[in-house]
């Protein structure tokens, strides 16, 4: 970019009273109003001067960056404009900065020019890694023509930050910054926010060319090591770019395509424009609306499916399932809306709401009911007083069962077994639900104090046709007998599955031959 003379009008205005601010507001009238940067420099801000100024500027210019700045005379107060002459969002110029840099003008009386380019420097450069920033990208890409964009993403950077912490993390990201520097040498490498790098391949490239080019390039960047102490931390990237040539929407596509890398867990992904990403995000939209407008509106509802002993076929346990119902009286289930609540923030009123509906239709009846928990809802504090506090409130304490997810991995067990010791204090009971989906370790069960297993449903309903499914659950019931612990078998959707579920001793059944989900209780 060039920084000529153009660019930066200053100002100047020095004020004795508030008399003076009906001149220096007429005095406005003639300036440009885009882009406006306010020194006010005074010996006190809390004065009916400087407040009455600030209030009028604002009034007349809401857009301005207006900075108070102390100074040692008490007998005026000065008033400094800067032009930008140029298109930056200056809400995104740290005050900080701007202080800083009009007491260096101040001290070491530089000129115009000078204080421009310090002013732009620091708004485009990142303060981390000194690479340029986003800003600086944005800009040089309205000067570009044809020309690809290549982003780096830091694989697990958060897991990085949370296990060393944000002193080592910032280390990490400064040494990936000269790294990219020292490997791509012939292209400017900036930084974006977080745990993201760029650069510009300023040529016009074919589809196979950049699949070439990137793929070379992975091959040289990935495994990077950073030394932090006597720790080596292993760095490894997912990249994406775009063939398009143009820069409209160009951050937003090369995000579709990184976010799409990193779903399927491949080194990197090139966005065309024949991909539906856009249709993708129009139905995340939509979904996020009908989610939040069901959670504003008691939309969100238990349905109820039975589970009976094995033996007598009676009726002993309900599963309380969530589901959504829209506008139009469409059923969701909890595999389309339960991963939107949770992109937007609405998950804990889901699991609250359930919790709430379950307990209010057996607090008056004799059976036991299991609601479904997430690792996430047991890690919240909020839930967990939210949970203890139904507990002690509500007759049917002693006959909810909370089931827990056997694949959801659990990264603080002492958490966990918390959470179970206080539900279990009053009279809760604990299941393992699709157990035999994820680890299948049986010292897990005994960790858990686990009342019950329930066994995977994509194991019970192959049992008839899959002789590994029939002996992984022959061998689970074995092991569950032995530790106290009862089963229950998922999916039983026929009655040559139930004869099976009956001839292995799984004491309870669940499943759509035995009863499909309704919104209330079967008769």
């Amino acid at each position: 970019m060039d920084l000529d003379n153009e660019i930066l009008e200053v100002t100047d205005f020095t004020l004795i009273s508030s008399r003076d601010i009906p001149d220096v507001i007429e005095s406005f009238e003639k300036l440009n109003k885009d882009n406006i940067l306010i020194h006010i420099v005074s010996y006190i801000h809390n004065t009916v001067l400087v407040q009455s100024l600030k209030n009028e500027l604002i009034k007349i210019i809401p857009s301005a960056n207006v900075i108070l700045i102390k100074h040692s005379d008490k007998s005026r107060t000065f008033l400094t404009v800067y032009n930008l002459k140029i298109n930056i969002d200056i809400q995104n110029i740290n005050n900080e900065i701007l202080r800083e840099l009009y007491l260096e003008t101040t001290k070491k009386d530089l000129s115009i020019e000078e204080y421009r380019n310090k002013l732009f420097s620091r708004y485009f450069t990142d303060h981390l890694t000194s690479l340029p920033n986003v800003y600086k990208l944005r800009n040089d890409l309205d000067e570009e023509k044809d020309f690809a964009l290549v982003v780096f993403n830091i694989d697990n950077f958060q897991t990085i930050n949370n296990f060393y912490g944000f002193i080592v993390g910032d280390y990490v990201i400064e040494q990936v910054g000269k790294y990219l520097k020292e490997i791509i040498s012939d292209n400017e490498i900036y930084r974006l926010s977080g745990d993201e790098f760029a650069f510009i391949l300023d040529k016009d490239i074919g589809f196979y060319e950049l699949k070439d080019y990137l793929n070379t390039l992975y091959n040289n960047i990935k495994s990077f090591v950073v030394e932090y102490q006597d720790i080596n931390i292993y760095v490894d990237f997912t990249l994406a770019s775009s063939t398009n040539g143009d820069n409209k929407n160009i951050f937003s596509k090369v995000s579709m395509a990184l976010k799409y890398a990193k779903e399927i867990g491949i080194p990197f992904w090139i966005y065309e424009d024949r991909m539906n990403f856009e249709d993708e995000y129009e139905r995340n939209l939509k979904l996020s609306g009908i989610v939040r407008y069901a959670v504003e509106n008691s939309h969100i509802v238990p349905y109820y499916q039975a589970i009976v002993d094995t033996k007598t076929s009676k009726i002993k346990k309900y599963e309380c399932l969530a589901r959504l119902i829209d506008k139009n009286e469409k059923i969701l289930s909890p595999i389309l809306f339960i991963p939107i609540a949770k992109k937007i923030k609405v998950y804990n009123i889901v699991t609250k709401t359930i919790i709430d509906k379950s307990f209010s239709t057996f607090e008056n009846n004799e059976f036991e009911f299991s609601i479904n928990l997430s690792i996430e809802d047991i890690m919240s504090s909020e839930m967990f007083n939210f949970i203890i506090n139904k507990l002690k409130n509500s007759k049917a304490s002693n006959r909810v069962i909370f089931e827990l997810l056997e694949s959801d991995a659990i990264v603080d067990f002492k958490k966990v077994e918390r959470f179970v010791s206080e539900v279990k204090r009053y009279g809760a009971k604990i299941a393992i639900d699709d157990f035999g989906s994820g680890y299948s370790n049986f010292a897990y069960l005994t960790k858990m104090s686990a009342d019950y297993i329930k066994i995977d449903g994509s194991l019970v309903q192959n049992m008839d046709v899959d002789k590994n499914s029939l002996l992984v659950v022959e061998t689970i019931v074995e092991f569950a007998k032995k530790l106290g612990i009862k089963t229950i078998a998922e999916y039983v959707h026929s009655s040559v599955i139930m004869d099976k579920v009956k001839e292995l001793g799984v004491d309870y059944s669940q499943g759509y031959y035995i009863d499909e989900p309704s919104i209330n209780l079967r008769k």
